[in-house]
């Protein structure tokens, strides 16, 4: 197929015109299929996560009490601030721990940046460090860490990536931000930007195993905030049966957040109101086979018509998964392309 390119650099899956960042994605032998590639990329054993360096662990207050914890992978105190820093956020239920998440640090600390995996708040089992919950829509805990390691360190350029539910996030910021000192660049993998779209695909037939997924795991945490905070949780037995994503956002986070119900939070938290505000350079990777990602029309068109927004939909990956022909690393094809896209266009000068 081959690509149709827009002034406002928006690429269909192909090979014919593409920056030199970006190489085409053909799906693994086998993995053509959609939910093939999200079951397997999810559970694709990886080698041994290592960087020549010992993270350094720290928790920033974002607000309310709360704290999110990061690790932080730093390049040569000489000139760590002049360096691009990577800061990644991974998706529902998932840390800096997460495979794709090292995967990414692993290539960014490569290239000569600075790497910071962030948790979201109660992630990476830091239920104890903070006294709410979490959700989609918690963009300042990400403006708070770059925040945070701008002024402590004095860095001139940082950079996120998220996937899925953290790109929603780093897209809701990009676009609260608008153009500010130090954020130079962002990338998202199969970001939940239309979150109520996303909410009702993982109640479809075919996707109600990822939706007893998370919402088991999302009610066990629940169970252990109101175990940490019996003051301020009721017990999950009188929330009431929530049998799907949609029922857990109207009776949990709309509940504890002062949403009006679960389309107020939708609304108000997902990225699609802002991304036209976005004024650095951005990239956004989708899947036409995403199970459970959908966009909008008005959304693809917001996408479409902001100038630094680049809009890569291909065929296949599914969600987040982009499991390519390519042998060894490089079969972990969103990865690669998410860290040459921000060193092509934050003009990392360190590594290659």
């Amino acid at each position: 197929m081959i690509p149709e390119i827009h002034e406002n650099k928006e690429f269909a899956a192909g090979s014919a015109g593409l920056p030199e960042w970006l190489t085409p994605f053909e799906p693994r032998r086998g993995l053509s299929n959609g939910h093939l590639q999200t079951i397997i990329g999810n559970f694709l054993p990886r080698p041994p996560f290592r960087l020549a360096s010992v993270p350094e662990a720290v928790e920033v207050d974002p607000a309310d009490g709360s704290r999110v914890l990061c690790h932080c992978h730093w390049q040569a105190d000489l000139d760590r601030a002049s360096r691009l820093t990577v800061i990644l956020v991974h998706g529902l239920e998932g840390s800096s721990e997460s495979q794709y998440i090292q995967g990414l640090a692993v290539r960014a600390w490569a290239a000569g940046c600075n790497v910071i995996r962030m948790n979201m708040r109660n992630c990476g089992g830091t239920d104890a460090l903070s006294p709410t919950l979490y959700h989609s829509g918690l963009s300042d805990d990400v403006g708070a860490v770059v925040r945070h390691f701008a002024e402590q360190h004095g860095l001139e350029r940082v950079a996120l990536v998220g996937y899925s539910m953290g790109g929603n996030m780093v897209l809701k910021l990009a676009g609260e931000w608008g153009s500010r000192a130090s954020l130079v660049a962002v990338a998202a993998v199969c970001p939940a930007i239309d979150l109520a779209a996303g909410a009702d695909a993982l109640h479809e037939p075919l996707n109600r195993g990822y939706e007893w997924r998370f919402l088991s795991r999302l009610m066990e945490r629940y169970a252990r905030k109101a175990e940490l905070f019996p003051n301020l949780y009721v017990p999950a037995r009188e929330i009431g049966p929530v049998r799907s994503i949609r029922q857990f956002d109207d009776k949990i986070v709309a509940r504890y957040f002062d949403f009006s119900d679960a389309d107020d939070y939708y609304h108000r938290a997902a990225s699609a109101r802002v991304v036209d505000q976005i004024a650095v350079p951005t990239l956004i990777l989708c899947a036409m086979d995403d199970p459970f990602i959908r966009l909008f029309p008005e959304t693809r068109d917001r996408l479409r018509a902001n100038p630094h927004i680049t809009f890569v939909e291909t065929r296949h990956g599914g969600h987040c998964a982009y499991l390519s022909r390519d042998r060894g690393n490089e079969i972990h094809w969103a990865e690669a392309a998410a860290i040459r896209f921000l060193l092509a266009e934050a003009a990392q000068p360190h590594g290659s």
